[in-house]
């Protein structure tokens, strides 16, 4: 497994497109110069970006791979919007990214041991970033990272944490092997997440199983995408309050699975889901909070092993990242 390679001044500049007259946010974007432990610790950033290239949780899962192709397509969306009295480029240091060799081989048992070495490599890097005092914003890779991502932000914090995740999957399987599907509930049983909310699960996705812990575990807490759009029991905005009434009182991590959003390109993309406008919503009401700890985004797909493509995945990735950004600026 390769180690996390770091972006420096000179890595930016090859993607910004300058232009006369306007300053772009990567051209005030922080970057490392050597020793990034103690520049973040020394940083005035508010934001830390980092960017996981991988597909194996997915495909470990049963997927089909293409999770790890959208962050460079963010990046350069990213890099290159205004910087100005509403997104300071000062706010956000570019940290680097997680790739690992493409791996071509079906074994799942196989997959499933190189997902678990995924979680060691990812994990010491966020406790990290979290003991600095810095938000990560983490972009790409299937939603295996959930666990990672708990696991460094309980250890920095030293103590367990919540979750709030936009999903139309609890990813909440039994431990059979890590992969994209079981993240949240290694975390809960390893003993990193305490109170789990799940926002827009679609029911006919979701097992037995998973709907009946939710329905007699307290720490679960699930309001379904059919309660909300066919019943209409409750609201998009009432929702996303209940939600966050379950997890505010610590930290928690806000988790977004781009799969959950009406035809964007991922392994389980889906024709009903919610809006783009939903999705930011959700996002800037979970930054709003201060025990928002990180963001995570998973799933996003530039071109995908099927063949398909989807050029808008890095501006819609860009827009997400803004929504919680814009929420935490706010606050």
């Amino acid at each position: 497994m390769s180690a996390l390679n770091l972006y420096q001044k000179e890595d930016i500049e090859k993607i910004l497109d300058r232009r006369a007259g306007e300053t772009k946010l990567g051209e005030l974007v922080q970057a490392t110069q050597g020793n990034w432990e103690q520049e973040l610790s020394e940083s005035k950033a508010t934001f830390v970006l980092l960017g996981i290239c991988e597909d194996v949780g997915v495909r470990a899962n049963g997927g089909i791979g293409g999770a790890g192709s959208a962050w460079q397509l963010f990046l350069k969306s990213f890099l290159n919007i205004q910087h100005n009295d509403f997104l300071k480029g000062e706010t956000l240091f570019l940290l680097g990214r997680f790739s690992w060799p493409e791996h071509t081989e079906a074994d799942l048992s196989l997959l499933k041991t190189q997902t678990a070495a995924i979680d060691q490599a990812v994990a010491p890097v966020i406790q990290k970033i979290i003991a600095a005092g810095k938000i990560p914003v983490v972009i790409g890779g299937g939603h295996n990272n959930a666990y990672p991502l708990l696991k460094g932000a309980s250890e920095a914090l030293k103590r367990k944490i919540n979750a709030i995740n936009l999903d139309a999957h609890a990813d909440f399987r039994i431990q059979e092997g890590r992969h994209s599907g079981n993240g949240f509930r290694y975390a809960y049983n390893d003993g990193f997440l305490e109170n789990y909310a799940m926002l827009g699960l679609h029911e006919a996705y979701n097992n037995n199983t998973i709907l009946e812990e939710i329905r007699d575990n307290d720490h679960l807490l699930a309001i379904y995408w059919e309660d909300i759009f066919l019943r209409t029991v409750i609201s998009w905005d009432n929702a996303i309050d209940v939600l966050l009434k379950h997890v505010q009182a610590g930290p928690f991590g806000t988790e977004l699975d781009v799969d959950c959003i009406e035809n964007v390109l991922s392994s389980a993309m889906t024709p009903a889901g919610i809006s783009m406008q939903q999705a930011m919503k959700y996002l800037y009401q979970c930054g709003r909070n201060r025990n928002a700890v990180y963001l995570h985004l998973p799933e996003a797909i530039y071109q995908r092993a099927d063949g398909l493509e989807a050029r808008l995945s890095g501006k819609m990735l860009n827009y997400l990242v803004q929504a919680f950004i814009r929420g935490v600026n706010d606050r």
